[in-house]
């Protein structure tokens, strides 16, 4: 299978060929790969709290209310879908800006890497942050009923402020895709 990108030649050669300052700023790229490092270890600590509340929910079930339950799985979900905002960025991220994988033809390859770019990348992150913000919201809404009550960890403010919140990042992910799709140019 071709793959759609013409092959690279090394950095070192493509230095070569420009002068020092250009060559610079393009090699400067690389200083953003302690912070995809960063990340895959911000992804590990993912992975622990997400034991950890399994774990939580697992060995507590048979006392918590059903309530209780669907709190604990909405706080899994939540990890996940953070844990899935966590990899859009390191692996669009890293291969938008800094290198590319050389993934094409890998069985495992994401299907959205093959058309990323800094647009797309945009839009996915938005739309996870809307996923991630849906569920906070509706952990709200589930603790909603405990306003009023002694204990309650929730107000009627609180709930009015995080849907006014959530209805932004709605707002937002409209604008950048039709500002997204506005730019784009079509062949």
């Amino acid at each position: 299978m071709a793959s759609s990108h013409p092959p690279r030649p090394p950095d070192a050669e493509i230095s070569r060929h420009l002068r020092p300052l250009p060559a610079l700023i393009f090699s400067s790229r690389w200083l953003q790969l302690p912070l995809y490092l960063g990340l895959i270890g911000a992804q590990g600590v993912y992975v622990f709290l997400f034991l950890k509340e399994l774990w939580h929910l697992v060995s507590h079930a048979q006392n918590f209310s059903e309530q209780e339950i669907m709190l604990v799985v909405l706080g899994l979900i939540d990890v996940v879908m953070i844990s899935n905002l966590l990899v859009m960025v390191i692996v669009g991220g890293y291969e938008t800006f800094v290198s590319r994988l050389g993934l094409q033809g890998h069985p495992d390859q994401p299907e959205w890497l093959s058309h990323v770019n800094a647009g797309v990348l945009k839009v996915k992150l938005a739309m996870a942050i809307i996923g991630i913000s849906s569920i906070h919201l509706l952990r709200t809404f589930i603790e909603a009923s405990r306003i009023g009550r002694e204990g309650a960890s929730i107000t009627g403010e609180a709930v009015m402020w995080q849907t006014i919140i959530h209805m932004l990042f709605v707002a937002s992910a409209v604008g950048i895709a039709f500002v997204d799709r506005l730019t784009q140019t079509r062949h």
